[in-house]
């Protein structure tokens, strides 16, 4: 009996005094609550959205995405995220996410699904091809090493760390000419 009375809350509270908000209150059920966080890992990145760059947190736990929240040491947003940034979550876990990308081969009618490993590997070989059929070694007898017919557009949310790698990438390594940001425009 003495069992059964000790799980009342209202018994706890007659025995060890207290107000009845403290540890008497509890349940074993609320006692055993964890943080929703607890023993998740944190990656610091940017909101993908636009050209701010807030702080996020980026939570995980056994490779999976737990939650994504702003970063309260971040110097631009210190924690707050705007409507569409605090939504960054939905955005990588939603069920209606596409995943395959739409493609529509040459002079098709009708569009098709496919990986985006597949295109991705698309990308990559067409850029390849449009460089070695336009890059151009020399003029005039002096080295020029371009790639005129190709251009690369950046998005806002590239910090300049990054945008110094494109750039070298871009113009050092495949030859492009044209390497800009969406900032300038």
């Amino acid at each position: 009996m003495a069992g059964l009375l000790s799980r009342w809350p209202f018994f706890r509270q007659l025995i060890g005094g207290g107000d009845g908000t403290g540890p008497e209150a509890m349940s074993e059920e609320t006692r055993a609550l964890r943080p929703r966080l607890d023993g998740a890992q944190i990656a610091r990145s940017v909101c993908p959205y636009c050209a701010v760059g807030c702080g996020q947190l980026v939570y995980h736990r056994a490779g999976k995405l737990v939650a994504i929240e702003g970063d309260p040491e971040s110097p631009i947003s210190r924690g707050r995220l705007c409507p569409k940034g605090a939504d960054s979550y939905e955005l990588l876990t939603h069920a209606g996410r596409e995943t395959r990308v739409k493609y529509r081969r040459p002079y098709s009618t009708e569009w098709e699904e496919i990986g985006l490993d597949r295109a991705m590997d698309m990308v990559a070989e067409r850029v390849w091809e449009t460089r070695e059929r336009s890059f151009v070694e020399e003029r005039d007898g002096l080295p020029l090493m371009q790639a005129p017919t190709m251009a690369h557009l950046g998005g806002a949310t590239l910090d300049n760390e990054e945008n110094y790698l494109i750039k070298k990438l871009f113009t050092a390594g495949l030859g492009m000419v044209a390497v800009s940001n969406q900032a300038r425009i």
